[in-house]
């Protein structure tokens, strides 16, 4: 079993609170309340502590588990014949682990997700969007501070 490092899994989970934040406020804020057809009135009133909340527990086991299938990645065989973890470790590998994860994951389910609601377009590009940034972020965190 890999070592695992509990605090870069807390930092990493972060990464979707702290990019959302900025991603689905200033920057796309507005073209993503309009693709949903709401208004910034329509969002008063929710239980913030429930949401971000559950988003950050939530974040959590996103990435403990990305950061166990990582590592599972990175094994290798020495030469007394021992299986070896960890044995590439950059911030670049991990965010090129972190998006082919979402994208072979995460991504589809956003797009069958969409179709059933009859999401637009341009609101499941947004949250692809999203998710594909936080994926690579969270795994070149993960994957540089083991």
């Amino acid at each position: 079993m890999p070592e695992i490092n509990y605090i870069s899994i807390i930092v990493a989970a972060l990464v979707p609170n702290i990019i959302g934040a900025i991603y689905y406020g200033p920057v796309f804020g507005k073209a993503w309340l309009s693709s949903l057809g709401y208004t910034a009135d329509d969002m008063k009133g929710r239980n913030e502590g429930l949401i971000y909340g559950s988003a950050l527990l939530l974040s959590v086991v996103v990435s403990f588990f990305m950061k166990m299938v990582i590592e599972l990645t990175h094994k290798d065989v020495n030469q007394a014949g021992e299986l070896v973890f960890a044995s590439f470790h950059t911030f670049g590998h991990g965010a090129l682990h972190g998006a082919i994860l979402c994208l072979g994951f995460v991504v589809p389910i956003i797009i069958c997700l969409g179709l059933f609601q009859k999401s637009t377009a341009k609101n499941i590009l947004i949250n692809v969007g999203f998710w594909v940034i936080c994926f690579a972020i969270m795994g070149g965190i993960l994957d540089t501070w083991s």
